[in-house]
């Protein structure tokens, strides 16, 4: 069953691909969190928490906001070529990376289509805390390496 997260999720997914169907060419959206909090008839809190867990760089969005009188918040796809991604994606994955966050860069992968969704499932088993069997803070740091190697050799793949 949905949760009120993933309806205010969904909805500003729809806003996105309207514009897109309109040709906008940033594919952004901007909101107001008062009126879409009060569409939803929820705390403006869960807006925030909206954006900041399931509009993350990981997953390819950037989150911009104004606040004030004519205050808004810019949802943005970031549209970066492979190798420009891949190259963010090394540099930015640091020592440890959490297996949440990990299946959030595999889907992305899946949803610009450099992995299949069998790979991105059987990559995503593999970097689970069960199969790695190690400490959560150890897991991570193995998880890390693991993803770096995995972007390291998708970058190869992307230059032949």
């Amino acid at each position: 069953m949905a949760n009120l997260s993933d309806f205010i999720e969904e909805f500003i997914r729809n806003l996105m691909e309207e514009e897109r169907d309109k040709e906008e060419t940033d594919h952004s959206v901007e909101i107001q969190r008062n009126e879409l909090a009060d569409y939803f008839h929820c705390a403006p809190s869960q807006i925030n928490y909206v954006l900041t867990t399931r509009f993350t760089l990981e997953r390819g969005y950037t989150v911009e906001s104004r606040r004030g009188g004519g205050g808004f918040i810019r949802i943005t796809r970031v549209n970066l070529n492979n190798r420009e991604l891949f190259q963010w994606l090394i540099e930015n994955v640091g020592e440890e990376l959490n297996e949440d966050l990990a299946l959030d860069v595999l889907q992305r992968l899946e949803e610009k289509n450099i992995i299949t969704l069998r790979e991105a499932d059987l990559i995503g088993k593999l970097l689970s805390d069960k199969s790695i069997g190690k400490g959560k803070q150890e897991n991570a740091a193995i998880r890390a390496n693991l993803m770096k190697e995995l972007f390291k050799r998708l970058m190869v793949y992307e230059e032949k």
